[in-house]
């Protein structure tokens, strides 16, 4: 609750269908995007051979390191693309905004240029009378 940025993790016990609820009620004016990442099952194992009576090699244990050190990249990638498509979002955003002021200030001088020509060519007409 009133987090700008959160990691929830579910385990489900039992096969089936899960639905999320959301909900926008402390702030009901701003948008809010929701991003998902989705872990289904465990990983096979590397080693496929469940019942080892030896133990790992130097090499099969280097390999199990190195792919949990992978996964470890994976996850780290996964949280930075999401901060990038927020701070990407927000930028598009003021780009927005600046271009929409831009054009009305661009309006309003010229606006004010005209008004101030026009009235000037009135107090000339009134000076030559």
């Amino acid at each position: 609750m009133k987090k700008q940025y959160d990691s929830f993790t579910f385990t489900a016990s039992r096969n089936g269908t899960y639905k999320f609820c959301f909900s926008n009620e402390f702030s009901t004016f701003t948008h809010k995007t929701v991003y998902f990442d989705f872990q289904v099952g465990e990983d096979p194992p590397l080693f496929p051979s469940e019942n080892r009576v030896s133990a790992l090699t130097q090499m099969e244990s280097a390999c199990v390191s190195i792919h949990e050190a992978l996964k470890s990249v994976i996850d780290y990638q996964t949280h930075f693309r999401l901060r990038e498509a927020q701070g990407r979002s927000r930028a598009e955003d003021l780009n927005t905004r600046v271009a929409y002021w831009s054009v009305g200030e661009a309006i309003i001088l010229l606006v004010v240029s005209i008004g101030q020509v026009l009235s000037g060519n009135g107090d000339r007409q009134k000076n030559e009378s």
